[in-house]
């Protein structure tokens, strides 16, 4: 049985095309830094929008808050290659990024895409509106050949911005977005970037898989068509997702010195590259926040004595039986100013019962992303 396992990682990690990723400052962190951010969440506080609308020759997508983002990762679109800094994120299914049509102060400061510069670009008519919690993006839907490391998706949808409604887009050091969710997420009548890497042969298996690192000695990556068992310790635990749309999966509780302080009787999360965070129902994190005597401020943010961390008690998520820890220096992170934050939100969310994981949790666990068998594999990082 050992070498059987040993010959499937030798299998999946064949034809493997390895992007490496940078950790940069969240929105939220710069727009705090430059003491922004109080005016933002009170001009922009979360929205309803999660809801597919439609109208005639409007194409309406909902999406999500994007103040607390960490990784990007460069790829280029069309002939010659114009590059662009995205995130690759698992809670979406699009791709677009800022286009020379738009003057919004959001695209000045980032690059943008130029179809007359591109000889492989096919324009359509088709308006696309993309609905943040706190912004929008309004533009319009193009194909084109885009690339990311060696492979080459030939005439694939994305989206190019005309306007871009939002102080968090101004700041943010990336210039899009690339979703890697289900197709159920996409916008309507279009293929998601990894399903034409599966669909156009580009990739020997039919899965992707993510390494964060928390330091600077190990690289982030994503690795798409295999995976790269030298990142991570022991074995993969498998998770069937519950849901195909976002990577969901079902949590049986969360749990702090052995009590349940959420979660009781199971609940869904969604595993999110594109969220730095652990965002949770209220309550519930509400319950946790009480439980390490976390404070309030202005900002709606939650602050803890610094001094507390190494006494703090894991956070503890049982997925499928298995218990993934994650430690007070994980979720609280320390400033500059000497304030430390924990990296714990609430949203307002579709769901009363559904968390994200994000970053906080996905540092910690290399995880990969399996579409071929609809599942989720987690394993301890490396260090």
């Amino acid at each position: 049985m050992r070498w059987i396992g040993f010959l499937s990682l030798v299998a999946l990690s064949e034809c493997l095309v390895t992007i490496p990723l940078t950790k940069i400052k969240s929105m939220r962190e710069s727009l705090r830094e430059k003491d922004l951010l109080t005016d933002y969440l009170q001009r922009h506080p979360y929205s309803h929008a999660y809801r597919f609308l439609s109208g005639e020759g409007v194409t309406v997508h909902p999406m999500r808050n994007y103040l607390d983002m960490y990784y990007v990762g460069t790829i280029s679109i069309g002939t010659p290659p114009q590059e662009f800094r995205v995130i690759f994120d698992t809670g979406s299914a699009d791709l677009w990024v800022p286009s020379i049509h738009c003057s919004s102060p959001a695209c000045v400061t980032h690059k943008a895409f130029n179809p007359l510069g591109s000889s492989t670009f096919q324009s359509t008519d088709r308006l696309i509106w993309l609905l943040y919690t706190s912004a929008t993006m309004i533009g319009v839907l193009g194909y084109d050949d885009v690339r990311i490391g060696d492979l080459v998706c030939k005439s694939q949808a994305f989206g190019l911005s005309k306007t871009e409604s939002s102080k968090s887009l101004e700041y943010a050091a990336f210039d899009g977005i690339l979703g890697l969710a289900y197709p159920a997420l996409a916008l309507r009548g279009t293929t998601p970037v990894f399903d034409s890497m599966w669909n156009q042969g580009l990739i020997s298996e039919n899965l992707f898989a993510f390494y964060l690192s928390s330091n600077k000695k190990n690289g982030s990556v994503v690795m798409f068509g295999g995976v790269d068992p030298s990142y991570y310790r022991g074995e993969l635990q498998w998770v069937p997702v519950s849901e195909q749309g976002y990577w969901q999966v079902t949590v049986d509780s969360i749990s702090m010195d052995g009590k349940v302080v959420a979660c009781p009787g199971s609940c869904q999360a969604i595993m999110d590259t594109g969220t730095s965070l652990v965002i949770g129902p209220t309550n519930p994190i509400l319950n946790i926040l009480r439980n390490i005597s976390a404070q309030t401020t202005s900002t709606g943010e939650y602050v803890v004595s610094c001094e507390a961390i190494h006494s703090l008690p894991d956070i503890v998520f049982t997925i499928n039986g298995v218990a993934y820890p994650v430690p007070a220096s994980a979720y609280i992170r320390r400033e500059r100013r000497g304030i430390c934050y924990t990296n714990l939100n609430t949203i307002l969310w579709d769901s009363p019962s559904r968390w994200i994981l994000g970053d906080v949790f996905l540092r910690l666990y290399f995880t990969v992303f399996d579409r071929a068998n609809n599942r989720i594999g987690l394993a301890p990082a490396i260090a």
